[in-house]
Parts: structure tokens; sequence; C-alpha cells
């Protein structure tokens, strides 16, 4: 897919388009589009707030439709459709007694792991976690993955061939692991500094 030409062509809310969709429960690689609109910020000499700002409006107005969803239909859809997705009744009892249990902590992670992004606001939605808790979580995480991937495809983004030749050849999944590392690198040594 060119997301450049996405990029160009919609310029500043392409940020938020592919984790819009991602978030809302349709598997999209998110992370791509919003990197590729961070990397045109950078090319172009624009905001990379507004980048960031898009990318988090995007993927906390994605994750309430997931979260609409499951809390509207999301069970019965999924008892009916999951067969096409390999998904049996007793992973949703799993999923649901998770979610009960670790659901605030996993709304946040959600955002980092791909998969789990596209699934997690749908889940919280059917195990009827609060709204207001679900938002407060949802907002963290989206904000907290849209500076990431945002900060480092505005770092790419000096060099947009570059980072297109880092997508094709690593692959979204590869892209996405190295940016998990990175974030759980970031948080290491932040939680380092504060011990000190």
């Amino acid at each position: 897919m060119n997301w450049a030409g996405i990029v160009d062509a919609l310029g500043y809310p392409s940020a938020g388009l592919g984790i819009l969709i991602e978030s809302a429960g349709i598997p999209f690689p998110g992370e791509a589009l919003l990197l590729a609109a961070a990397a045109w910020a950078a090319a172009r000499h624009h905001s990379l707030i507004l980048v960031i700002l898009f990318g988090f409006l995007g993927a906390t107005a994605g994750a309430d439709f997931g979260y609409a969803l499951g809390y509207r239909g999301g069970r019965p859809f999924v008892e009916r459709f999951g067969r096409f997705f390999h998904i049996r009744p007793e992973h949703i009892a799993r999923a649901e007694l998770f979610f009960a249990r670790h659901g605030d902590k996993t709304i946040i992670a959600a955002r980092f792991i791909l998969g789990l992004r596209t699934w997690a606001s749908m889940l919280a939605g059917m195990a009827r976690m609060p709204f207001w808790r679900f938002q407060l979580f949802s907002a963290i995480g989206g904000l907290a993955w849209a500076t990431v991937i945002g900060v480092l495809g505005y770092v790419l983004g000096s060099n947009l061939g570059l980072l297109e030749t880092i997508i094709r050849d690593v692959g979204i999944g590869g892209l996405a692991f190295i940016a998990l590392i990175v974030a759980v690198l970031a948080l290491v040594q932040a939680r380092a500094f504060r011990r000190r």
C-alpha cells in the first residue's frame, strides 16, 4: 500500500485514520499510517504535535466505537461469527474473566500489541467494563502509543524513502516489534531515572 500517497492526500488526519479503523475492531495497520504521517510531517517541516494529536483522537474515537460494538452486541456477534476467526466460546469466557481482573492494564498495553489492539476495546465492552474507566485508560494508552509511534516516525521521517524501505523489508509486524522494544527501553530508563 502506498502510505505516502494516502498521507499526501489527507495530511494530518491520516495520522488518526488507520488507528481509528483498527481500534474499531477492523484489522488494519494503524501504526504504519501514523508512522507515515509523522515521517511526512518531518519531511515537510510540519508539526509533530498535530500528528500526535490526530493519532490520539483517532485511537480514542476508534476505541470508543469498538467498546460500543462489544457492549451492545459483541458477544452474540462473536459467538455467531467467531468460527471464521477461530474464536470459540471458551476463548470469550477466558477473555472476559481476564478483562475483569486486568482490564485497566490491558487497555493500555493493548495499544502496543499488534492484534490485541484490534480486539481490546470490543472485549472491554463485552466484559461490561465501566465506560468512564475504559475511557480513562484508553486515553492514557492512546496518547502514549501516538507519542511513541509519532516520535519514531518523525525521527525516521527525514528520509521518507528509508521509512518505506524499512516497512517493506521488515514488515509492519516487525516495525511494531521494534517500536515496542523502543517503548519498553524508554520506560525502563524512565523508571531507573525516577529511582535516583
